[in-house]
């Protein structure tokens, strides 16, 4: 099963009915989602595949005494009802159907909540957390769209919108947005999965960006030292070596008997120890002796 599905699951078993004002509100999102079509003008009609989606809605209509005839397409249930009997509560008109005035001025957040839900079990999609962060949901009139986005606002979640010329969306990247949308939608359990994924990825790649860090660094040592070995060498061999001051041949002898140890290491093997600057400067110095 899908993360989406998992979702849908648990939202079917969300106890929100004993309200019908609730009702009617998530009922509300999921008329205006993508997956509504006309039939003709005075008849409508969802598909799903999910049967924990269509019980859900099959329950909001049953609440409010609203009739419908439920078939199934294929691999797809559908429920078909006429646009007279939810002209309560949208406009159908001119094969749209778009909240009512009374409606989109609406300030309670448990009836904001419900519509967001609503539009989320109608046509909204969350990829598995485990392998990218993305939640989108698709509209048919650019009207929603807009007045969802806005609802998202009020209730403190970033999204970004997308129109094409048949489908209008909207859609979240951000993994701790997701989250809040999943919270907002009283997916509670949900909310926990794709925490505890998003923590375990963020500390793996906390983990990994350490280690690349630390490679990178071991990496430059060993390339540092390699030259300074190098040089030494080429000292040894042209004779110029017994002609360096005694700092410069101890720290040169020491970088031989330990070409991994790092500069800071090196520097307190010394008779009268420097630091790591100290140590540096003079491999530097033994470097453009051994290039003249």
């Amino acid at each position: 099963m899908s993360f989406s599905s998992e979702i849908k699951q648990e939202l079917n078993k969300t106890n929100k009915l004993a309200n019908k004002e609730i009702v009617k509100y998530e009922l509300i999102g999921y008329l205006i989602s993508g997956n509504i079509e006309f039939i003709n003008k005075s008849n409508i009609k969802f598909s799903t595949e999910s049967d924990y989606n269509i019980n859900r809605l099959a329950k909001l209509l049953s609440n409010l005494e609203i009739n419908y005839n439920i078939e199934i397409s294929g691999k797809n249930f559908v429920i078909k009802l006429k646009t007279t009997d939810i002209n309560e509560i949208v406009n159908c008109e001119n094969k749209q159907i778009i909240i009512k005035e009374e409606i989109k001025n609406e300030t309670k957040e448990e009836n904001l909540r419900a519509i967001i839900r609503g539009i989320f079990l109608g046509s909204g999609s969350i990829n598995n957390p485990e392998n990218k962060y993305h939640l989108e949901i698709t509209f048919k009139q650019e009207e929603n769209l807009e007045l969802v986005t806005g609802i998202l606002r009020k209730l403190g979640i970033s999204c970004k919108k997308m129109k094409t010329q048949n489908k209008y969306s909207l859609y979240i990247k951000d993994g701790e947005e997701i989250s809040k949308f999943l919270a907002v939608i009283e997916a509670n359990k949900a909310v926990m999965q794709f925490e505890d994924v998003r923590i375990q990825k963020e500390m793996r790649g906390k983990v990994n960006r350490l280690v690349n860090c630390e490679t990178a660094n071991l990496n430059k040592t060993i390339n540092a030292s390699i030259e300074q070995i190098a040089a030494i060498e080429k000292l040894q061999k042209t004779g110029k070596f017994n002609k360096l001051n005694d700092n410069l041949k101890e720290i040169a002898i020491l970088r031989l008997e330990n070409p991994d140890m790092a500069l800071s290491e090196l520097g307190k093997l010394l008779k009268n120890p420097v630091g790591k600057s100290g140590v540096n400067y003079r491999l530097k110095k033994i470097i453009d002796i051994a290039n003249e």
